[in-house]
């Protein structure tokens, strides 16, 4: 399995090295067409690979992590502009994530376009790959109508003084995702999809048409046409892991029949770790979600930055497993009640010295409350019980991490207050020493087995799986008023996390109630499932949730904030031209037919 990615890379390198002026070229308004590109099957194979390798690219793919921060799921410990409430047209993420999707597109029209005059490879494969990089070619237009509401429309490869095209209408976008996903389809040479071990693995297949196509049909809501697409995906043979979520996200099942179409990863690097120029082609998620003792086989420089912190209300917001929502006062007698100095007291680690408990009396905790043998054990029963995927996705306080020191491994706890990482305390050591916050767990790697090079795990990104076709399912039922059948999918995702399945003798939450009740159920089962893969941002945008799921409406106490809820980074909605993303500047400066959104002052 891996070889077949490390052939997969090492093509890759090769065709950076031999064509950076052609197709790789970075810069994403060069011309990319090539008339020897396509002359020989090594060459059309590394053309084609060039379209796939932008799925690397830090907005498109592997980088999908910083939108966890844009997201309910997370905040980051540095500033992001995006929820400042200070963004501009020339604010870095607009821009990037316009060039980086543009630069697929351009790629991918150059396959299109010389693929079929290509006597190299057999017109089977041809029509295969064709048909693979129009499926990519609709993936980054997708991508781009999600955010920005209709952009300039390019099929074919141009010269960089012949991109001058206006905005199409975010409609007749959605229309060209949909035909190209429709060609997709109907190419008899495309298969359905690769069992694990196929040396063709990770490229497009029928089923991530099928998939994306329904999504597509989301925003279009057009909800009976992605019923039928998303049924589709099943009778194609994909369905849920059965081995467990945690596991879901290991390198062992990241070609199980769930994944669906994800960016293939390897734990390669060339180059020395973080310096300038070193290319990495596995993901970065342990580097950006883990902790110090995460990956790290060099000592005190090593291990993960913990950048992407859990966001600690969306943690209170998982359900226990009987369905009922998690509530502190059930836990803690009054905990709401108090102020967060207060119930700090709580998080405090067992055995604290005099000294340590005067500075956390001073700080505000009510340390009356404080029990010197049994605190930990007393805070760790709010997290047990709870939706599993709960303690899948994150480090809880108390909560133990297999990790590595020095190329050695140990098992770490998050404790407050940090003592060392070192025996006898083996505290779990962050950035963040200072601060208590909850930690990532999924995607990090454990032990040194996992994830040997910090910033170049092997695990693959999963950009769709099938969870994720599961629920849109639900949700485009729900929309037809078929609130039975949509129940029952979410049921489906319900039952393999672990909880109780709504409307089973197990269940003791709130009934569900109508087409609204189901709707929003819906949407919280995505936040828990698709936590730390950078999936709730876009859900939130297209839904039009995010400025009160994510912002709280306008609340002042939103944001970055420690366990017991203190606020360390308020975080801020800039205002409703936020719904439509800012044509970059700098686009706009050189194509002066792109008309920018409403509300946006250059």
């Amino acid at each position: 399995m891996k070889r077949i990615k490390y052939i997969y890379i090492l093509s890759a390198i090769v065709l950076l090295v031999a064509c950076q002026d052609d197709l790789l070229d970075t810069n994403p308004y060069d011309a990319v067409s090539s008339g020897k590109m396509w002359t020989s099957e090594s060459l059309v194979d590394q053309g084609v690979i060039g379209v796939y390798n932008i799925l690397r690219e830090g907005t498109v793919g592997l980088g999908l992590y910083v939108f966890e921060a844009y997201g309910v799921a997370a905040d980051s410990r540095d500033v992001t502009v995006l929820t400042s409430g200070n963004a501009i047209p020339s604010t870095g993420v607009f821009l990037d994530y316009w060039k980086e999707h543009y630069e697929g597109i351009h790629r991918a029209n150059d396959a299109i376009k010389n693929l079929p005059e290509s006597s190299a490879v057999s017109e089977e494969k041809k029509a295969r790959l064709i048909a693979e990089c129009k499926f990519l070619r609709a993936y980054f237009y997708y991508k781009l109508n999600l955010v920005y509401k209709g952009v300039p429309l390019y099929l074919e490869p141009l010269e960089l003084a012949d991109l001058t095209r206006p905005r199409e209408l975010e409609e007749t976008i959605w229309q060209t995702v949909i035909t190209d996903l429709t060609d997709c389809i109907a190419e008899p040479n495309l298969p359905n999809r690769y069992e694990k071990g196929n040396a063709n693995y990770g490229h497009i297949t029928k089923s991530a048409a099928y998939a994306l196509r329904g999504k597509v049909y989301l925003c279009t809501k057009e909800w009976s046409k992605a019923e039928a697409d998303f049924k589709k995906v099943g009778e194609l043979g994909h369905k849920l892991f059965e081995g467990g979520y945690k596991q879901l996200f290991k390198e062992a099942n990241e070609q199980c029949e769930e994944m669906i179409f994800s960016v293939q990863c390897t734990g390669d690097q060339i180059g020395a770790d973080g310096a300038t120029g070193t290319v990495y082609y596995g993901n970065q998620m342990t580097f950006r979600f883990g902790s110090r003792v995460a990956a790290n086989t060099t000592g005190a420089g090593g291990g993960g930055w913990n950048t992407y912190l859990v966001n600690t209300d969306f943690v209170d917001t998982y359900e226990n497993k009987d369905g009922r929502k998690f509530n502190w006062d059930d836990v803690i007698s009054n905990y709401t009640s108090m102020t967060p100095a207060e119930r700090s007291v709580y998080f405090l680690r067992n055995g604290l010295q005099p000294g340590e408990i005067t500075t956390f009396r001073n700080a505000g905790a009510k340390m009356d409350e404080y029990d010197p043998s049994n605190n930990e054990a007393r805070i760790t029963a709010a997290y047990t019980n709870r939706d599993p995927r709960l303690l899948a996705t994150v480090i809880t306080p108390y909560s133990t991490y297999l990790g590595s020191m020095v190329a050695a491994d140990y098992t770490f706890t998050l404790r407050w207050p940090y003592r060392s990482d070192a025996e006898p305390y083996l505290d779990i050591r962050t950035d963040t020493n200072t601060r208590f916050y909850y930690l990532f767990r999924k995607f990090v790697g454990e032990g040194t087995a996992e994830v040997p090079l910090r910033r170049c795990s092997p695990i693959d990104v999963p950009l769709i799986r099938y969870a994720d076709v599961v629920l849109s399912l639900a949700e485009a039922l729900n929309e037809q008023g078929k609130t039975g059948e949509a129940i029952a999918e979410v049921n489906k995702v319900r039952k393999r996390a672990g909880l109780a399945e709504f409307g089973s003798a197990a269940y003791e939450g709130i009934p569900v109630g109508g087409q609204d009740d189901v709707k929003e159920r819906i949407q919280n089962e995505r936040r828990w499932e698709f936590a730390g893969e950078g999936v709730s941002f876009f859900d939130e945008f297209r839904l039009k949730t995010w400025k009160k799921t994510k912002f709280g409406d306008g609340s002042t106490n939103v944001g970055l904030k420690q366990v017991w809820g203190d606020l360390q980074r308020q975080i801020a909605w800039a205002g409703d031209q936020l719904w439509a993303w800012p044509i970059p500047l700098t686009e706009r400066q050189m194509n002066s037919a792109l008309e920018q959104n409403p509300g946006w002052i250059e």
